[in-house]
């Protein structure tokens, strides 16, 4: 089995030692790097192009959020998922906007954040469940649209694609939508970036609360 490669980046030693020892008791994880501030970290990720990065907000310097685009310029493949104390909604909205594929507190179950660094890594989005009411009312005060744009958005989206939605609402990596709408999965990429097109989103994060806030999947298949 593929091992999933981390770098982790907190500026407190003990937090940052104690985590990478958790995380070295999973054989699926090898920890290849540590870093204590954002510089350290875009350099690492430039020379070890790790799977995942987990990543503080709160670093001397620049922050974990500030430091996004240089870390994706570097490693633009690179999964990261933030792992801080923040329970800001602006923190939350603009680590998503910025490409960041979850947002988990360090007050997580052990169990809670190794599963949510494996869903990461085959593309499922992870939120800590303490930030999903913030995350559906960021989305909302970024929305200035009216009904009658947001109406025309959804009427766009085929059904197929509606169904892709639904199924990414419910936290299904690629793989799984394939195996669920028996297609190929190069297809669901296809209709991923159609449906980003067409909703004006930048991420399978927004999508997932967009259809929380419009309803559209009261019963995500």
């Amino acid at each position: 089995m593929e091992k999933i490669q981390i770098l982790v980046v907190d500026d407190h030693t003990l937090f940052r030692r104690g985590l990478i020892s958790i995380l070295e008791q999973d054989d699926q994880f090898v920890v290849v790097g540590e870093a204590g501030d954002s510089i350290s970290a875009i350099k690492l990720a430039e020379s070890l192009k790790p799977n995942i990065i987990l990543l503080d907000n709160h670093l001397p310097g620049a922050t974990g959020v500030q430091s996004l685009p240089d870390l994706f310029a570097v490693a633009p493949d690179v999964v990261v998922l933030m792992l801080t104390v923040s329970e800001s909604e602006d923190d939350l909205a603009l680590a998503l906007q910025r490409g960041a594929l979850g947002y988990l507190l360090k007050t997580s179950e052990k169990d809670d954040l190794l599963n949510g660094i494996k869903r990461a890594f085959n593309g499922e989005s992870v939120i800590s469940p303490e930030m999903t009411s913030k995350l559906i009312s960021a989305f909302k005060s970024n929305q200035i649209k009216s009904d009658n744009e947001i109406k025309d958005q959804i009427s766009n989206l085929s059904p197929r694609e509606l169904e892709t939605v639904c199924l990414i609402a419910k936290g299904c990596s690629n793989k799984e939508i394939a195996r669920s709408l028996n297609i190929a999965e190069t297809t669901v990429k296809i209709h991923v970036q159609h449906i980003l097109r067409k909703l004006n989103l930048s991420s399978r994060v927004q999508v997932a609360v967009f259809a929380s806030a419009e309803g559209l999947c009261a019963n995500p298949k």
